[in-house]
Parts: structure tokens; sequence; C-alpha cells
């Protein structure tokens, strides 16, 4: 687990919805479809780091 928070850029984002399969706990579809990172106190960083990886659009990345 990570305080750094998964960044997801929604402009790129394709919806494919990888990363709701791999981490259904920290990528959430809100109301209007769209794919965005839940509000946690810390983040399974494998898990996103997988989320990360499989992204087709290289939409995912670790906040700085």
């Amino acid at each position: 687990m990570t305080n750094k928070r998964p960044d997801l850029d929604m402009a790129a984002c394709t919806g494919c919805g990888g990363c709701l399969e791999i981490a259904p706990t920290v990528f959430i579809p809100n109301p209007a479809g769209y794919i965005e990172v839940a509000d946690l106190e810390q983040y399974p960083q494998e898990l996103v780091r997988e989320a990360i990886a499989i992204c087709p659009a290289d939409a995912i990345t670790w906040e700085e």
C-alpha cells in the first residue's frame, strides 16, 4: 500500500475498463460514465502498477 495517489487523465482515457477489472477499489465509474480514481487513504501499489501497465492510452500515472 502507498500514500501516493494514482492519476487518471480523463481526456486520454478510452474507457476500455481494464483498470476497473484489475483494481475495482481504486478505479470507479462516475455517474457520467467516466472512470475516476476513488478517494482512498492508501492505494494498492501492485494493482495500480498493473493497471498502468495494461492501459492502452497510457492514461494512468502516479501523482508527483
